[in-house]
């Protein structure tokens, strides 16, 4: 009977163990990737403002699947004035497009026109 226990054990382990036959691929997504460079006007207030803004339309737009941004931490140097940088996820080009187009997005950029500088934008998909 303890040999039965042993082996049922072993094998209930083995089970466990084995590698997962079905592995899928990771999604791609697609990434836009934004940075700003502000006005040496624009007060903190201002860029706190355009910062929430960018932040609420992850709750307005739907074709927004992943967020988040910070600030430039880096010390090379190379940042060449862009300070923010913004990480909008999409599932598709499509997606990307109708949300660079919604409404919500264009009352976003009047926020933020007046206090903007310099921007650069990136798409890319991972892989």
């Amino acid at each position: 009977m303890k040999k039965i226990l042993i082996l049922l054990s072993i094998a209930a382990l083995s089970i466990s163990c084995a590698p997962n036959q079905k592995q899928t691929e990771p999604q791609k997504m697609l990434r836009h990737v934004v940075l700003f460079k502000f006005n040496d006007t624009s007060s903190p207030e201002d860029v706190k403002k355009v910062e929430d803004a960018f932040s609420a339309l992850k709750g307005k737009i739907s074709l927004i699947k992943e967020y988040e941004w910070g600030t430039n931490s880096s010390p090379e140097g190379l940042n060449q004035g862009l300070t923010h940088c913004f990480f909008v996820t999409f599932a598709s080009d499509k997606d990307r497009d109708d949300y660079l187009v919604h409404p919500e997005h264009v009352a976003f950029v009047e926020v933020l026109k007046p206090h903007l500088e310099k921007v650069t934008v990136i798409d890319y998909w991972t892989k």
